[in-house]
């Protein structure tokens, strides 16, 4: 049954200004943004005349965090739970269960969300802020402790300023600095040699690439990652290696201390030529695309999590004819599948849809960024990186959170 799937169109503009951030801006999902803004990072450290920045946010204090198991009102503390909309129509509840004891932690970095009206954002979460932790990071406590800072981004509203001609004023540094500082708290208080995850999406994601090449790699903390899952975001493996790193690409269920990114695109709506998600790097290598269908032993069927409220919280999305879920999130077993493609100038995983006319579920989802009833092509299924792979998701990391605490009891 083809159901009438809402767009975003109602905040287009600043959609529009994530777009043009992407190319005129520090903070877009580039590895030429992030090369130059660590190379202005590493100025500032050789010369000591270089006055110092702001101070990083203090994460003593619950008030920084999103996600902490000693914060009482955690953002990832929801109703998680799911309804799966069969192909026939029928409605299963699955109620969310978190874990009691969880065998390793999960650090997250959320994407470029906040509404604030400064160029970087405050460390007051605002219901955005919120909503996308639950959304992409709370599935993870069925196997992890959940740790997610409040930092200062750039905020969507600085990119909407620059769409009409206004000047980049924000500061990636003072974002980096506030997760660095929340990273060192955790190491420092809570992880007592337990495994971490660590996960970002977007411009969080970005973050974590830069936190693991600056601040972990080479160093004692190197030996307590698990995986790390920078997701819609081109990362890159070293030209002769493919590594990022130490750490390979993951290629196998259950392995550890590897990495698994990706951007994600509609098999039938490649990237075009502008896109800057899934293109080559500096010195000619493939952005990762590592597929969670495959890598969770599910032959590239995807196990999606889609919100009803969809990531700016609309609750425009329907399912099913005739019915509505009850719950904040649907699977829609069997109709979502991928692969990994590349083409001559990206790399990207490719969602492929797989709707039926003739019966009463949708045959489309909802994910791309729509602006004046246009969809912005070059930017795929950005909005929903992790969620239409979240099942699979969370089932790699209880794998491998599986033989980290395998190998740990082996030494």
């Amino acid at each position: 049954m083809t159901l009438r799937l809402a767009g975003f169109a109602a905040l287009g503009a600043l959609l529009a200004a994530c777009g043009q951030s992407a190319e005129n801006t520090e903070i877009a999902d580039t590895p030429d943004a992030a090369a130059s803004s660590d190379e202005s990072a590493d100025a500032g450290n050789e010369d000591a005349q270089t006055p110092a920045g702001p101070e990083a946010a203090d994460y003593a204090s619950m008030d920084n965090w999103l996600c902490h198991p000693n914060k009482a009102d955690s953002a990832c503390e929801k109703d998680l739970s799911y309804t799966v909309v069969n192909g026939d129509g029928a409605l299963d509840v699955v109620p969310f269960e978190a874990a009691e004891n969880p065998p390793v932690d999960c650090f997250y970095v959320y994407p470029t969300i906040s509404f604030d009206t400064t160029p970087n954002s405050d460390l007051v979460a605002g219901a955005e802020e919120k909503r996308v932790a639950a959304t992409q990071f709370g599935a993870f406590a069925e196997t992890c402790r959940l740790f997610a800072p409040v930092y200062r981004q750039v905020t969507l509203t600085h990119l909407q300023s620059m769409m009409a001609g206004g000047e980049f004023k924000a500061d990636a540094e003072l974002a980096y600095g506030d997760v660095k500082a929340a990273w060192d708290r955790y190491l420092e208080t809570e992880n007592n040699g337990r495994g971490v995850v660590l996960v970002g999406h977007s411009q969080g994601a970005r973050v974590i690439d830069q936190l693991l090449r600056r601040d972990v790699f080479g160093t004692p903390a190197e030996d307590l990652v698990v995986s790390a899952m920078p997701i819609g975001y081109n990362v890159y493996g070293d030209a002769e290696t493919g590594n990022v790193g130490p750490f390979e690409p993951c290629v196998t269920k259950g392995q550890t201390q590897c990495v698994v990114a990706y951007v994600s695109f509609r098999s039938d709506g490649p990237p075009p030529a502008e896109s800057r998600f899934g293109t080559a790097g500096p010195d000619g290598q493939r952005a990762l695309c590592i597929n969670p269908g495959k890598l969770s032993g599910d032959d590239g069927v995807m196990d999606a999590r889609l919100a009803k409220a969809g990531f700016f919280g609309l609750d425009n999305a329907s399912f099913v004819e005739g019915a509505s879920i009850e719950t904040p999130y649907a699977a829609m077993p069997g109709m979502l599948s991928a692969q990994c493609v590349e083409t001559d100038g990206h790399t990207y995983l490719a969602i492929e849809v797989s709707g039926d006319p003739a019966d009463p579920r949708a045959d489309d989802i909802i994910g791309d960024v729509v602006v004046g009833g246009e969809v912005l092509a070059d930017w795929g299924l950005h909005l929903i990186d992790m969620n239409v792979a979240m099942g699979n998701l969370v089932d790699i990391v209880k794998a491998q959170a599986e033989t980290w605490v395998a190998e740990q009891a082996g030494d």
